[in-house]
């Protein structure tokens, strides 16, 4: 009979324990599924004293994660700890070395680190797995790097923070601010109590520049990607959304073009009629467009104990069945480089939402604005204020909505013409800009 698995886990906080119970309590299907039994033998944390719901018995101890990565007695580390440098770099380097495989749910370890830890992989032998870093329980990693490895990969997009979600699903469905729907995220615990990690866009972009290298081919560059949080979302660019057809989600894109590879995180534009767009709530979403197929879109619970313990344990079931893929889908040093695409040349349709002076000739000068840029619209909607006369608003001049949405055009089109409609005093504030991403 074939030895059972060793595994040694480091990290015992939500998903480290969920880990543990799933293979106690899934040792027979995993033992069918895999060919051999998987065990864990050893397990470390920041506390040994700190009381959790975990029965350990019959399981070492070990003071650290280094000793642990160590440990003759494993043959696969699975570091749970998190953050993107130590003790978990050290740690896992040292099982890689030592031949081990690796398990992983560290998006911020992979991003910054990923290409040093595959490296190590393919030298020692050992595997290096990650599925649960993005999309936990979406098998959004194996299905790029494995299901589709004959497919050319024109473009992959997604719903990759839950938390953002949750807001502008919460906005949307009820009208409430971008402060009110945080506040509340914070209290149910999807949100952090310092959220701007996620709101900013940032841990979309980790994730993003993972799938990115798998989809191209590229090297792993988190600096590569464009960021930018949903904080400037107000309900009144959702419901001028859901009026003309649309729904706004933070999307992480990446997208081939006969410019490179772009990478961006933004607020988005998505036809209702898109898959993407029905993802609401925490849940996670990623469309994948290949050469000569239809888009697919995985759908499914982003984060959480138990979702991401689901693919953690997947990627230890590989390890046993012996399974040992290039971690980004190729070599090392067959990834191409890649750089930040600027965001200047991107192009795409736009939502445009002003504060005009409710004027005779207003929307008239800003239309002219934007065809010396060479921008066609698609619509202009322009609304007078509320309860006030028309003849009133034009001796006051007060501000109104005008919504603009354009055909496709360029980013820097786009700046340049609204600098010129701020040039003429015709609008107040900033505009709100928004991009537009089609099916």
């Amino acid at each position: 009979m074939v030895a059972p698995l060793r595994v040694g886990i480091a990290g015992l906080g939500t998903v480290g324990a969920a880990v543990v119970r799933t293979i106690e309590e899934q040792a027979r299907t995993l033992s069918a599924r895999s060919g051999r039994g998987i065990r864990v033998v050893a397990v470390t944390a920041r506390s040994k004293a700190k009381k959790r719901t975990l029965d350990l018995d019959g399981i070492d101890w070990v003071n650290s994660p280094l000793a642990l990565a160590n440990d003759p007695r494993i043959d696969c580390f699975v570091e749970l700890m998190g953050g993107s440098g130590e003790p978990a770099l050290s740690a896992i380097e040292a099982a890689l070395k030592n031949g081990k495989s690796v398990v992983t749910a560290n998006k911020a370890l992979i991003a910054k680190h990923g290409l040093r830890l595959a490296k190590a992989a393919e030298k020692h032998g050992g595997a290096l797995n990650f599925e649960a870093a993005v999309g936990a329980a979406i098998p959004v990693i194996k299905t790029l790097r494995e299901g589709l490895a004959g497919t050319g990969v024109n473009r992959v997009y997604g719903i990759l923070n839950g938390t953002c979600n949750y807001i502008l699903t919460r906005m949307e469905q009820e009208g409430l601010s971008f402060a009110e729907c945080l506040k509340d995220a914070q209290r149910l615990g999807y949100a952090e109590a310092n959220p701007s990690f996620d709101v900013d866009g940032h841990d979309t972009a980790q994730k993003l520049a993972i799938l990115a290298s798998l989809a191209f081919g590229t090297k792993v560059a988190q600096s590569a990607v464009y960021v930018e949080g949903i904080s400037s979302i107000a309900p009144e660019d959702l419901r001028a959304a859901d009026e003309l057809g649309y729904r706004v989600k933070l999307l992480g894109v990446a997208v081939r073009t006969p410019k490179g590879i772009e990478q961006r995180v933004h607020p988005t534009m998505v036809p209702k009629s898109s898959s993407i767009a029905q993802v609401m709530g925490v849940t996670n979403a990623v469309t994948i467009d290949g050469e000569g197929i239809p888009p697919i879109t995985l759908v499914g619970p982003g984060a959480g104990g138990a979702a991401t313990a689901s693919a953690v344990v997947a990627d230890i079931a590989d390890v046993a069945r012996g399974i040992r893929a290039n971690p980004f889908g190729r070599p090392v040093d067959r990834l191409r480089d890649t750089k930040k695409a600027p965001m200047e040349r991107h192009e795409g349709g736009y939502y445009i939402r002003l504060m005009a002076r409710d004027l005779p000739g207003t929307v008239a000068k800003i239309a002219t604005r934007l065809a010396k840029e060479k921008i066609s619209l698609e619509s202009v909607v322009q609304r007078h204020a509320e309860g006030v006369d028309a003849t009133d608003a034009a001796k006051k001049a007060s501000p109104v909505p005008v919504i603009l949405i354009t055909y496709a055009t360029s980013e820097d089109a786009i700046h340049r013409a609204l600098e010129a409609v701020q040039r003429d005093k015709v609008i107040s504030g900033r505009p709100q800009v928004i991009r537009i991403e089609k099916n």
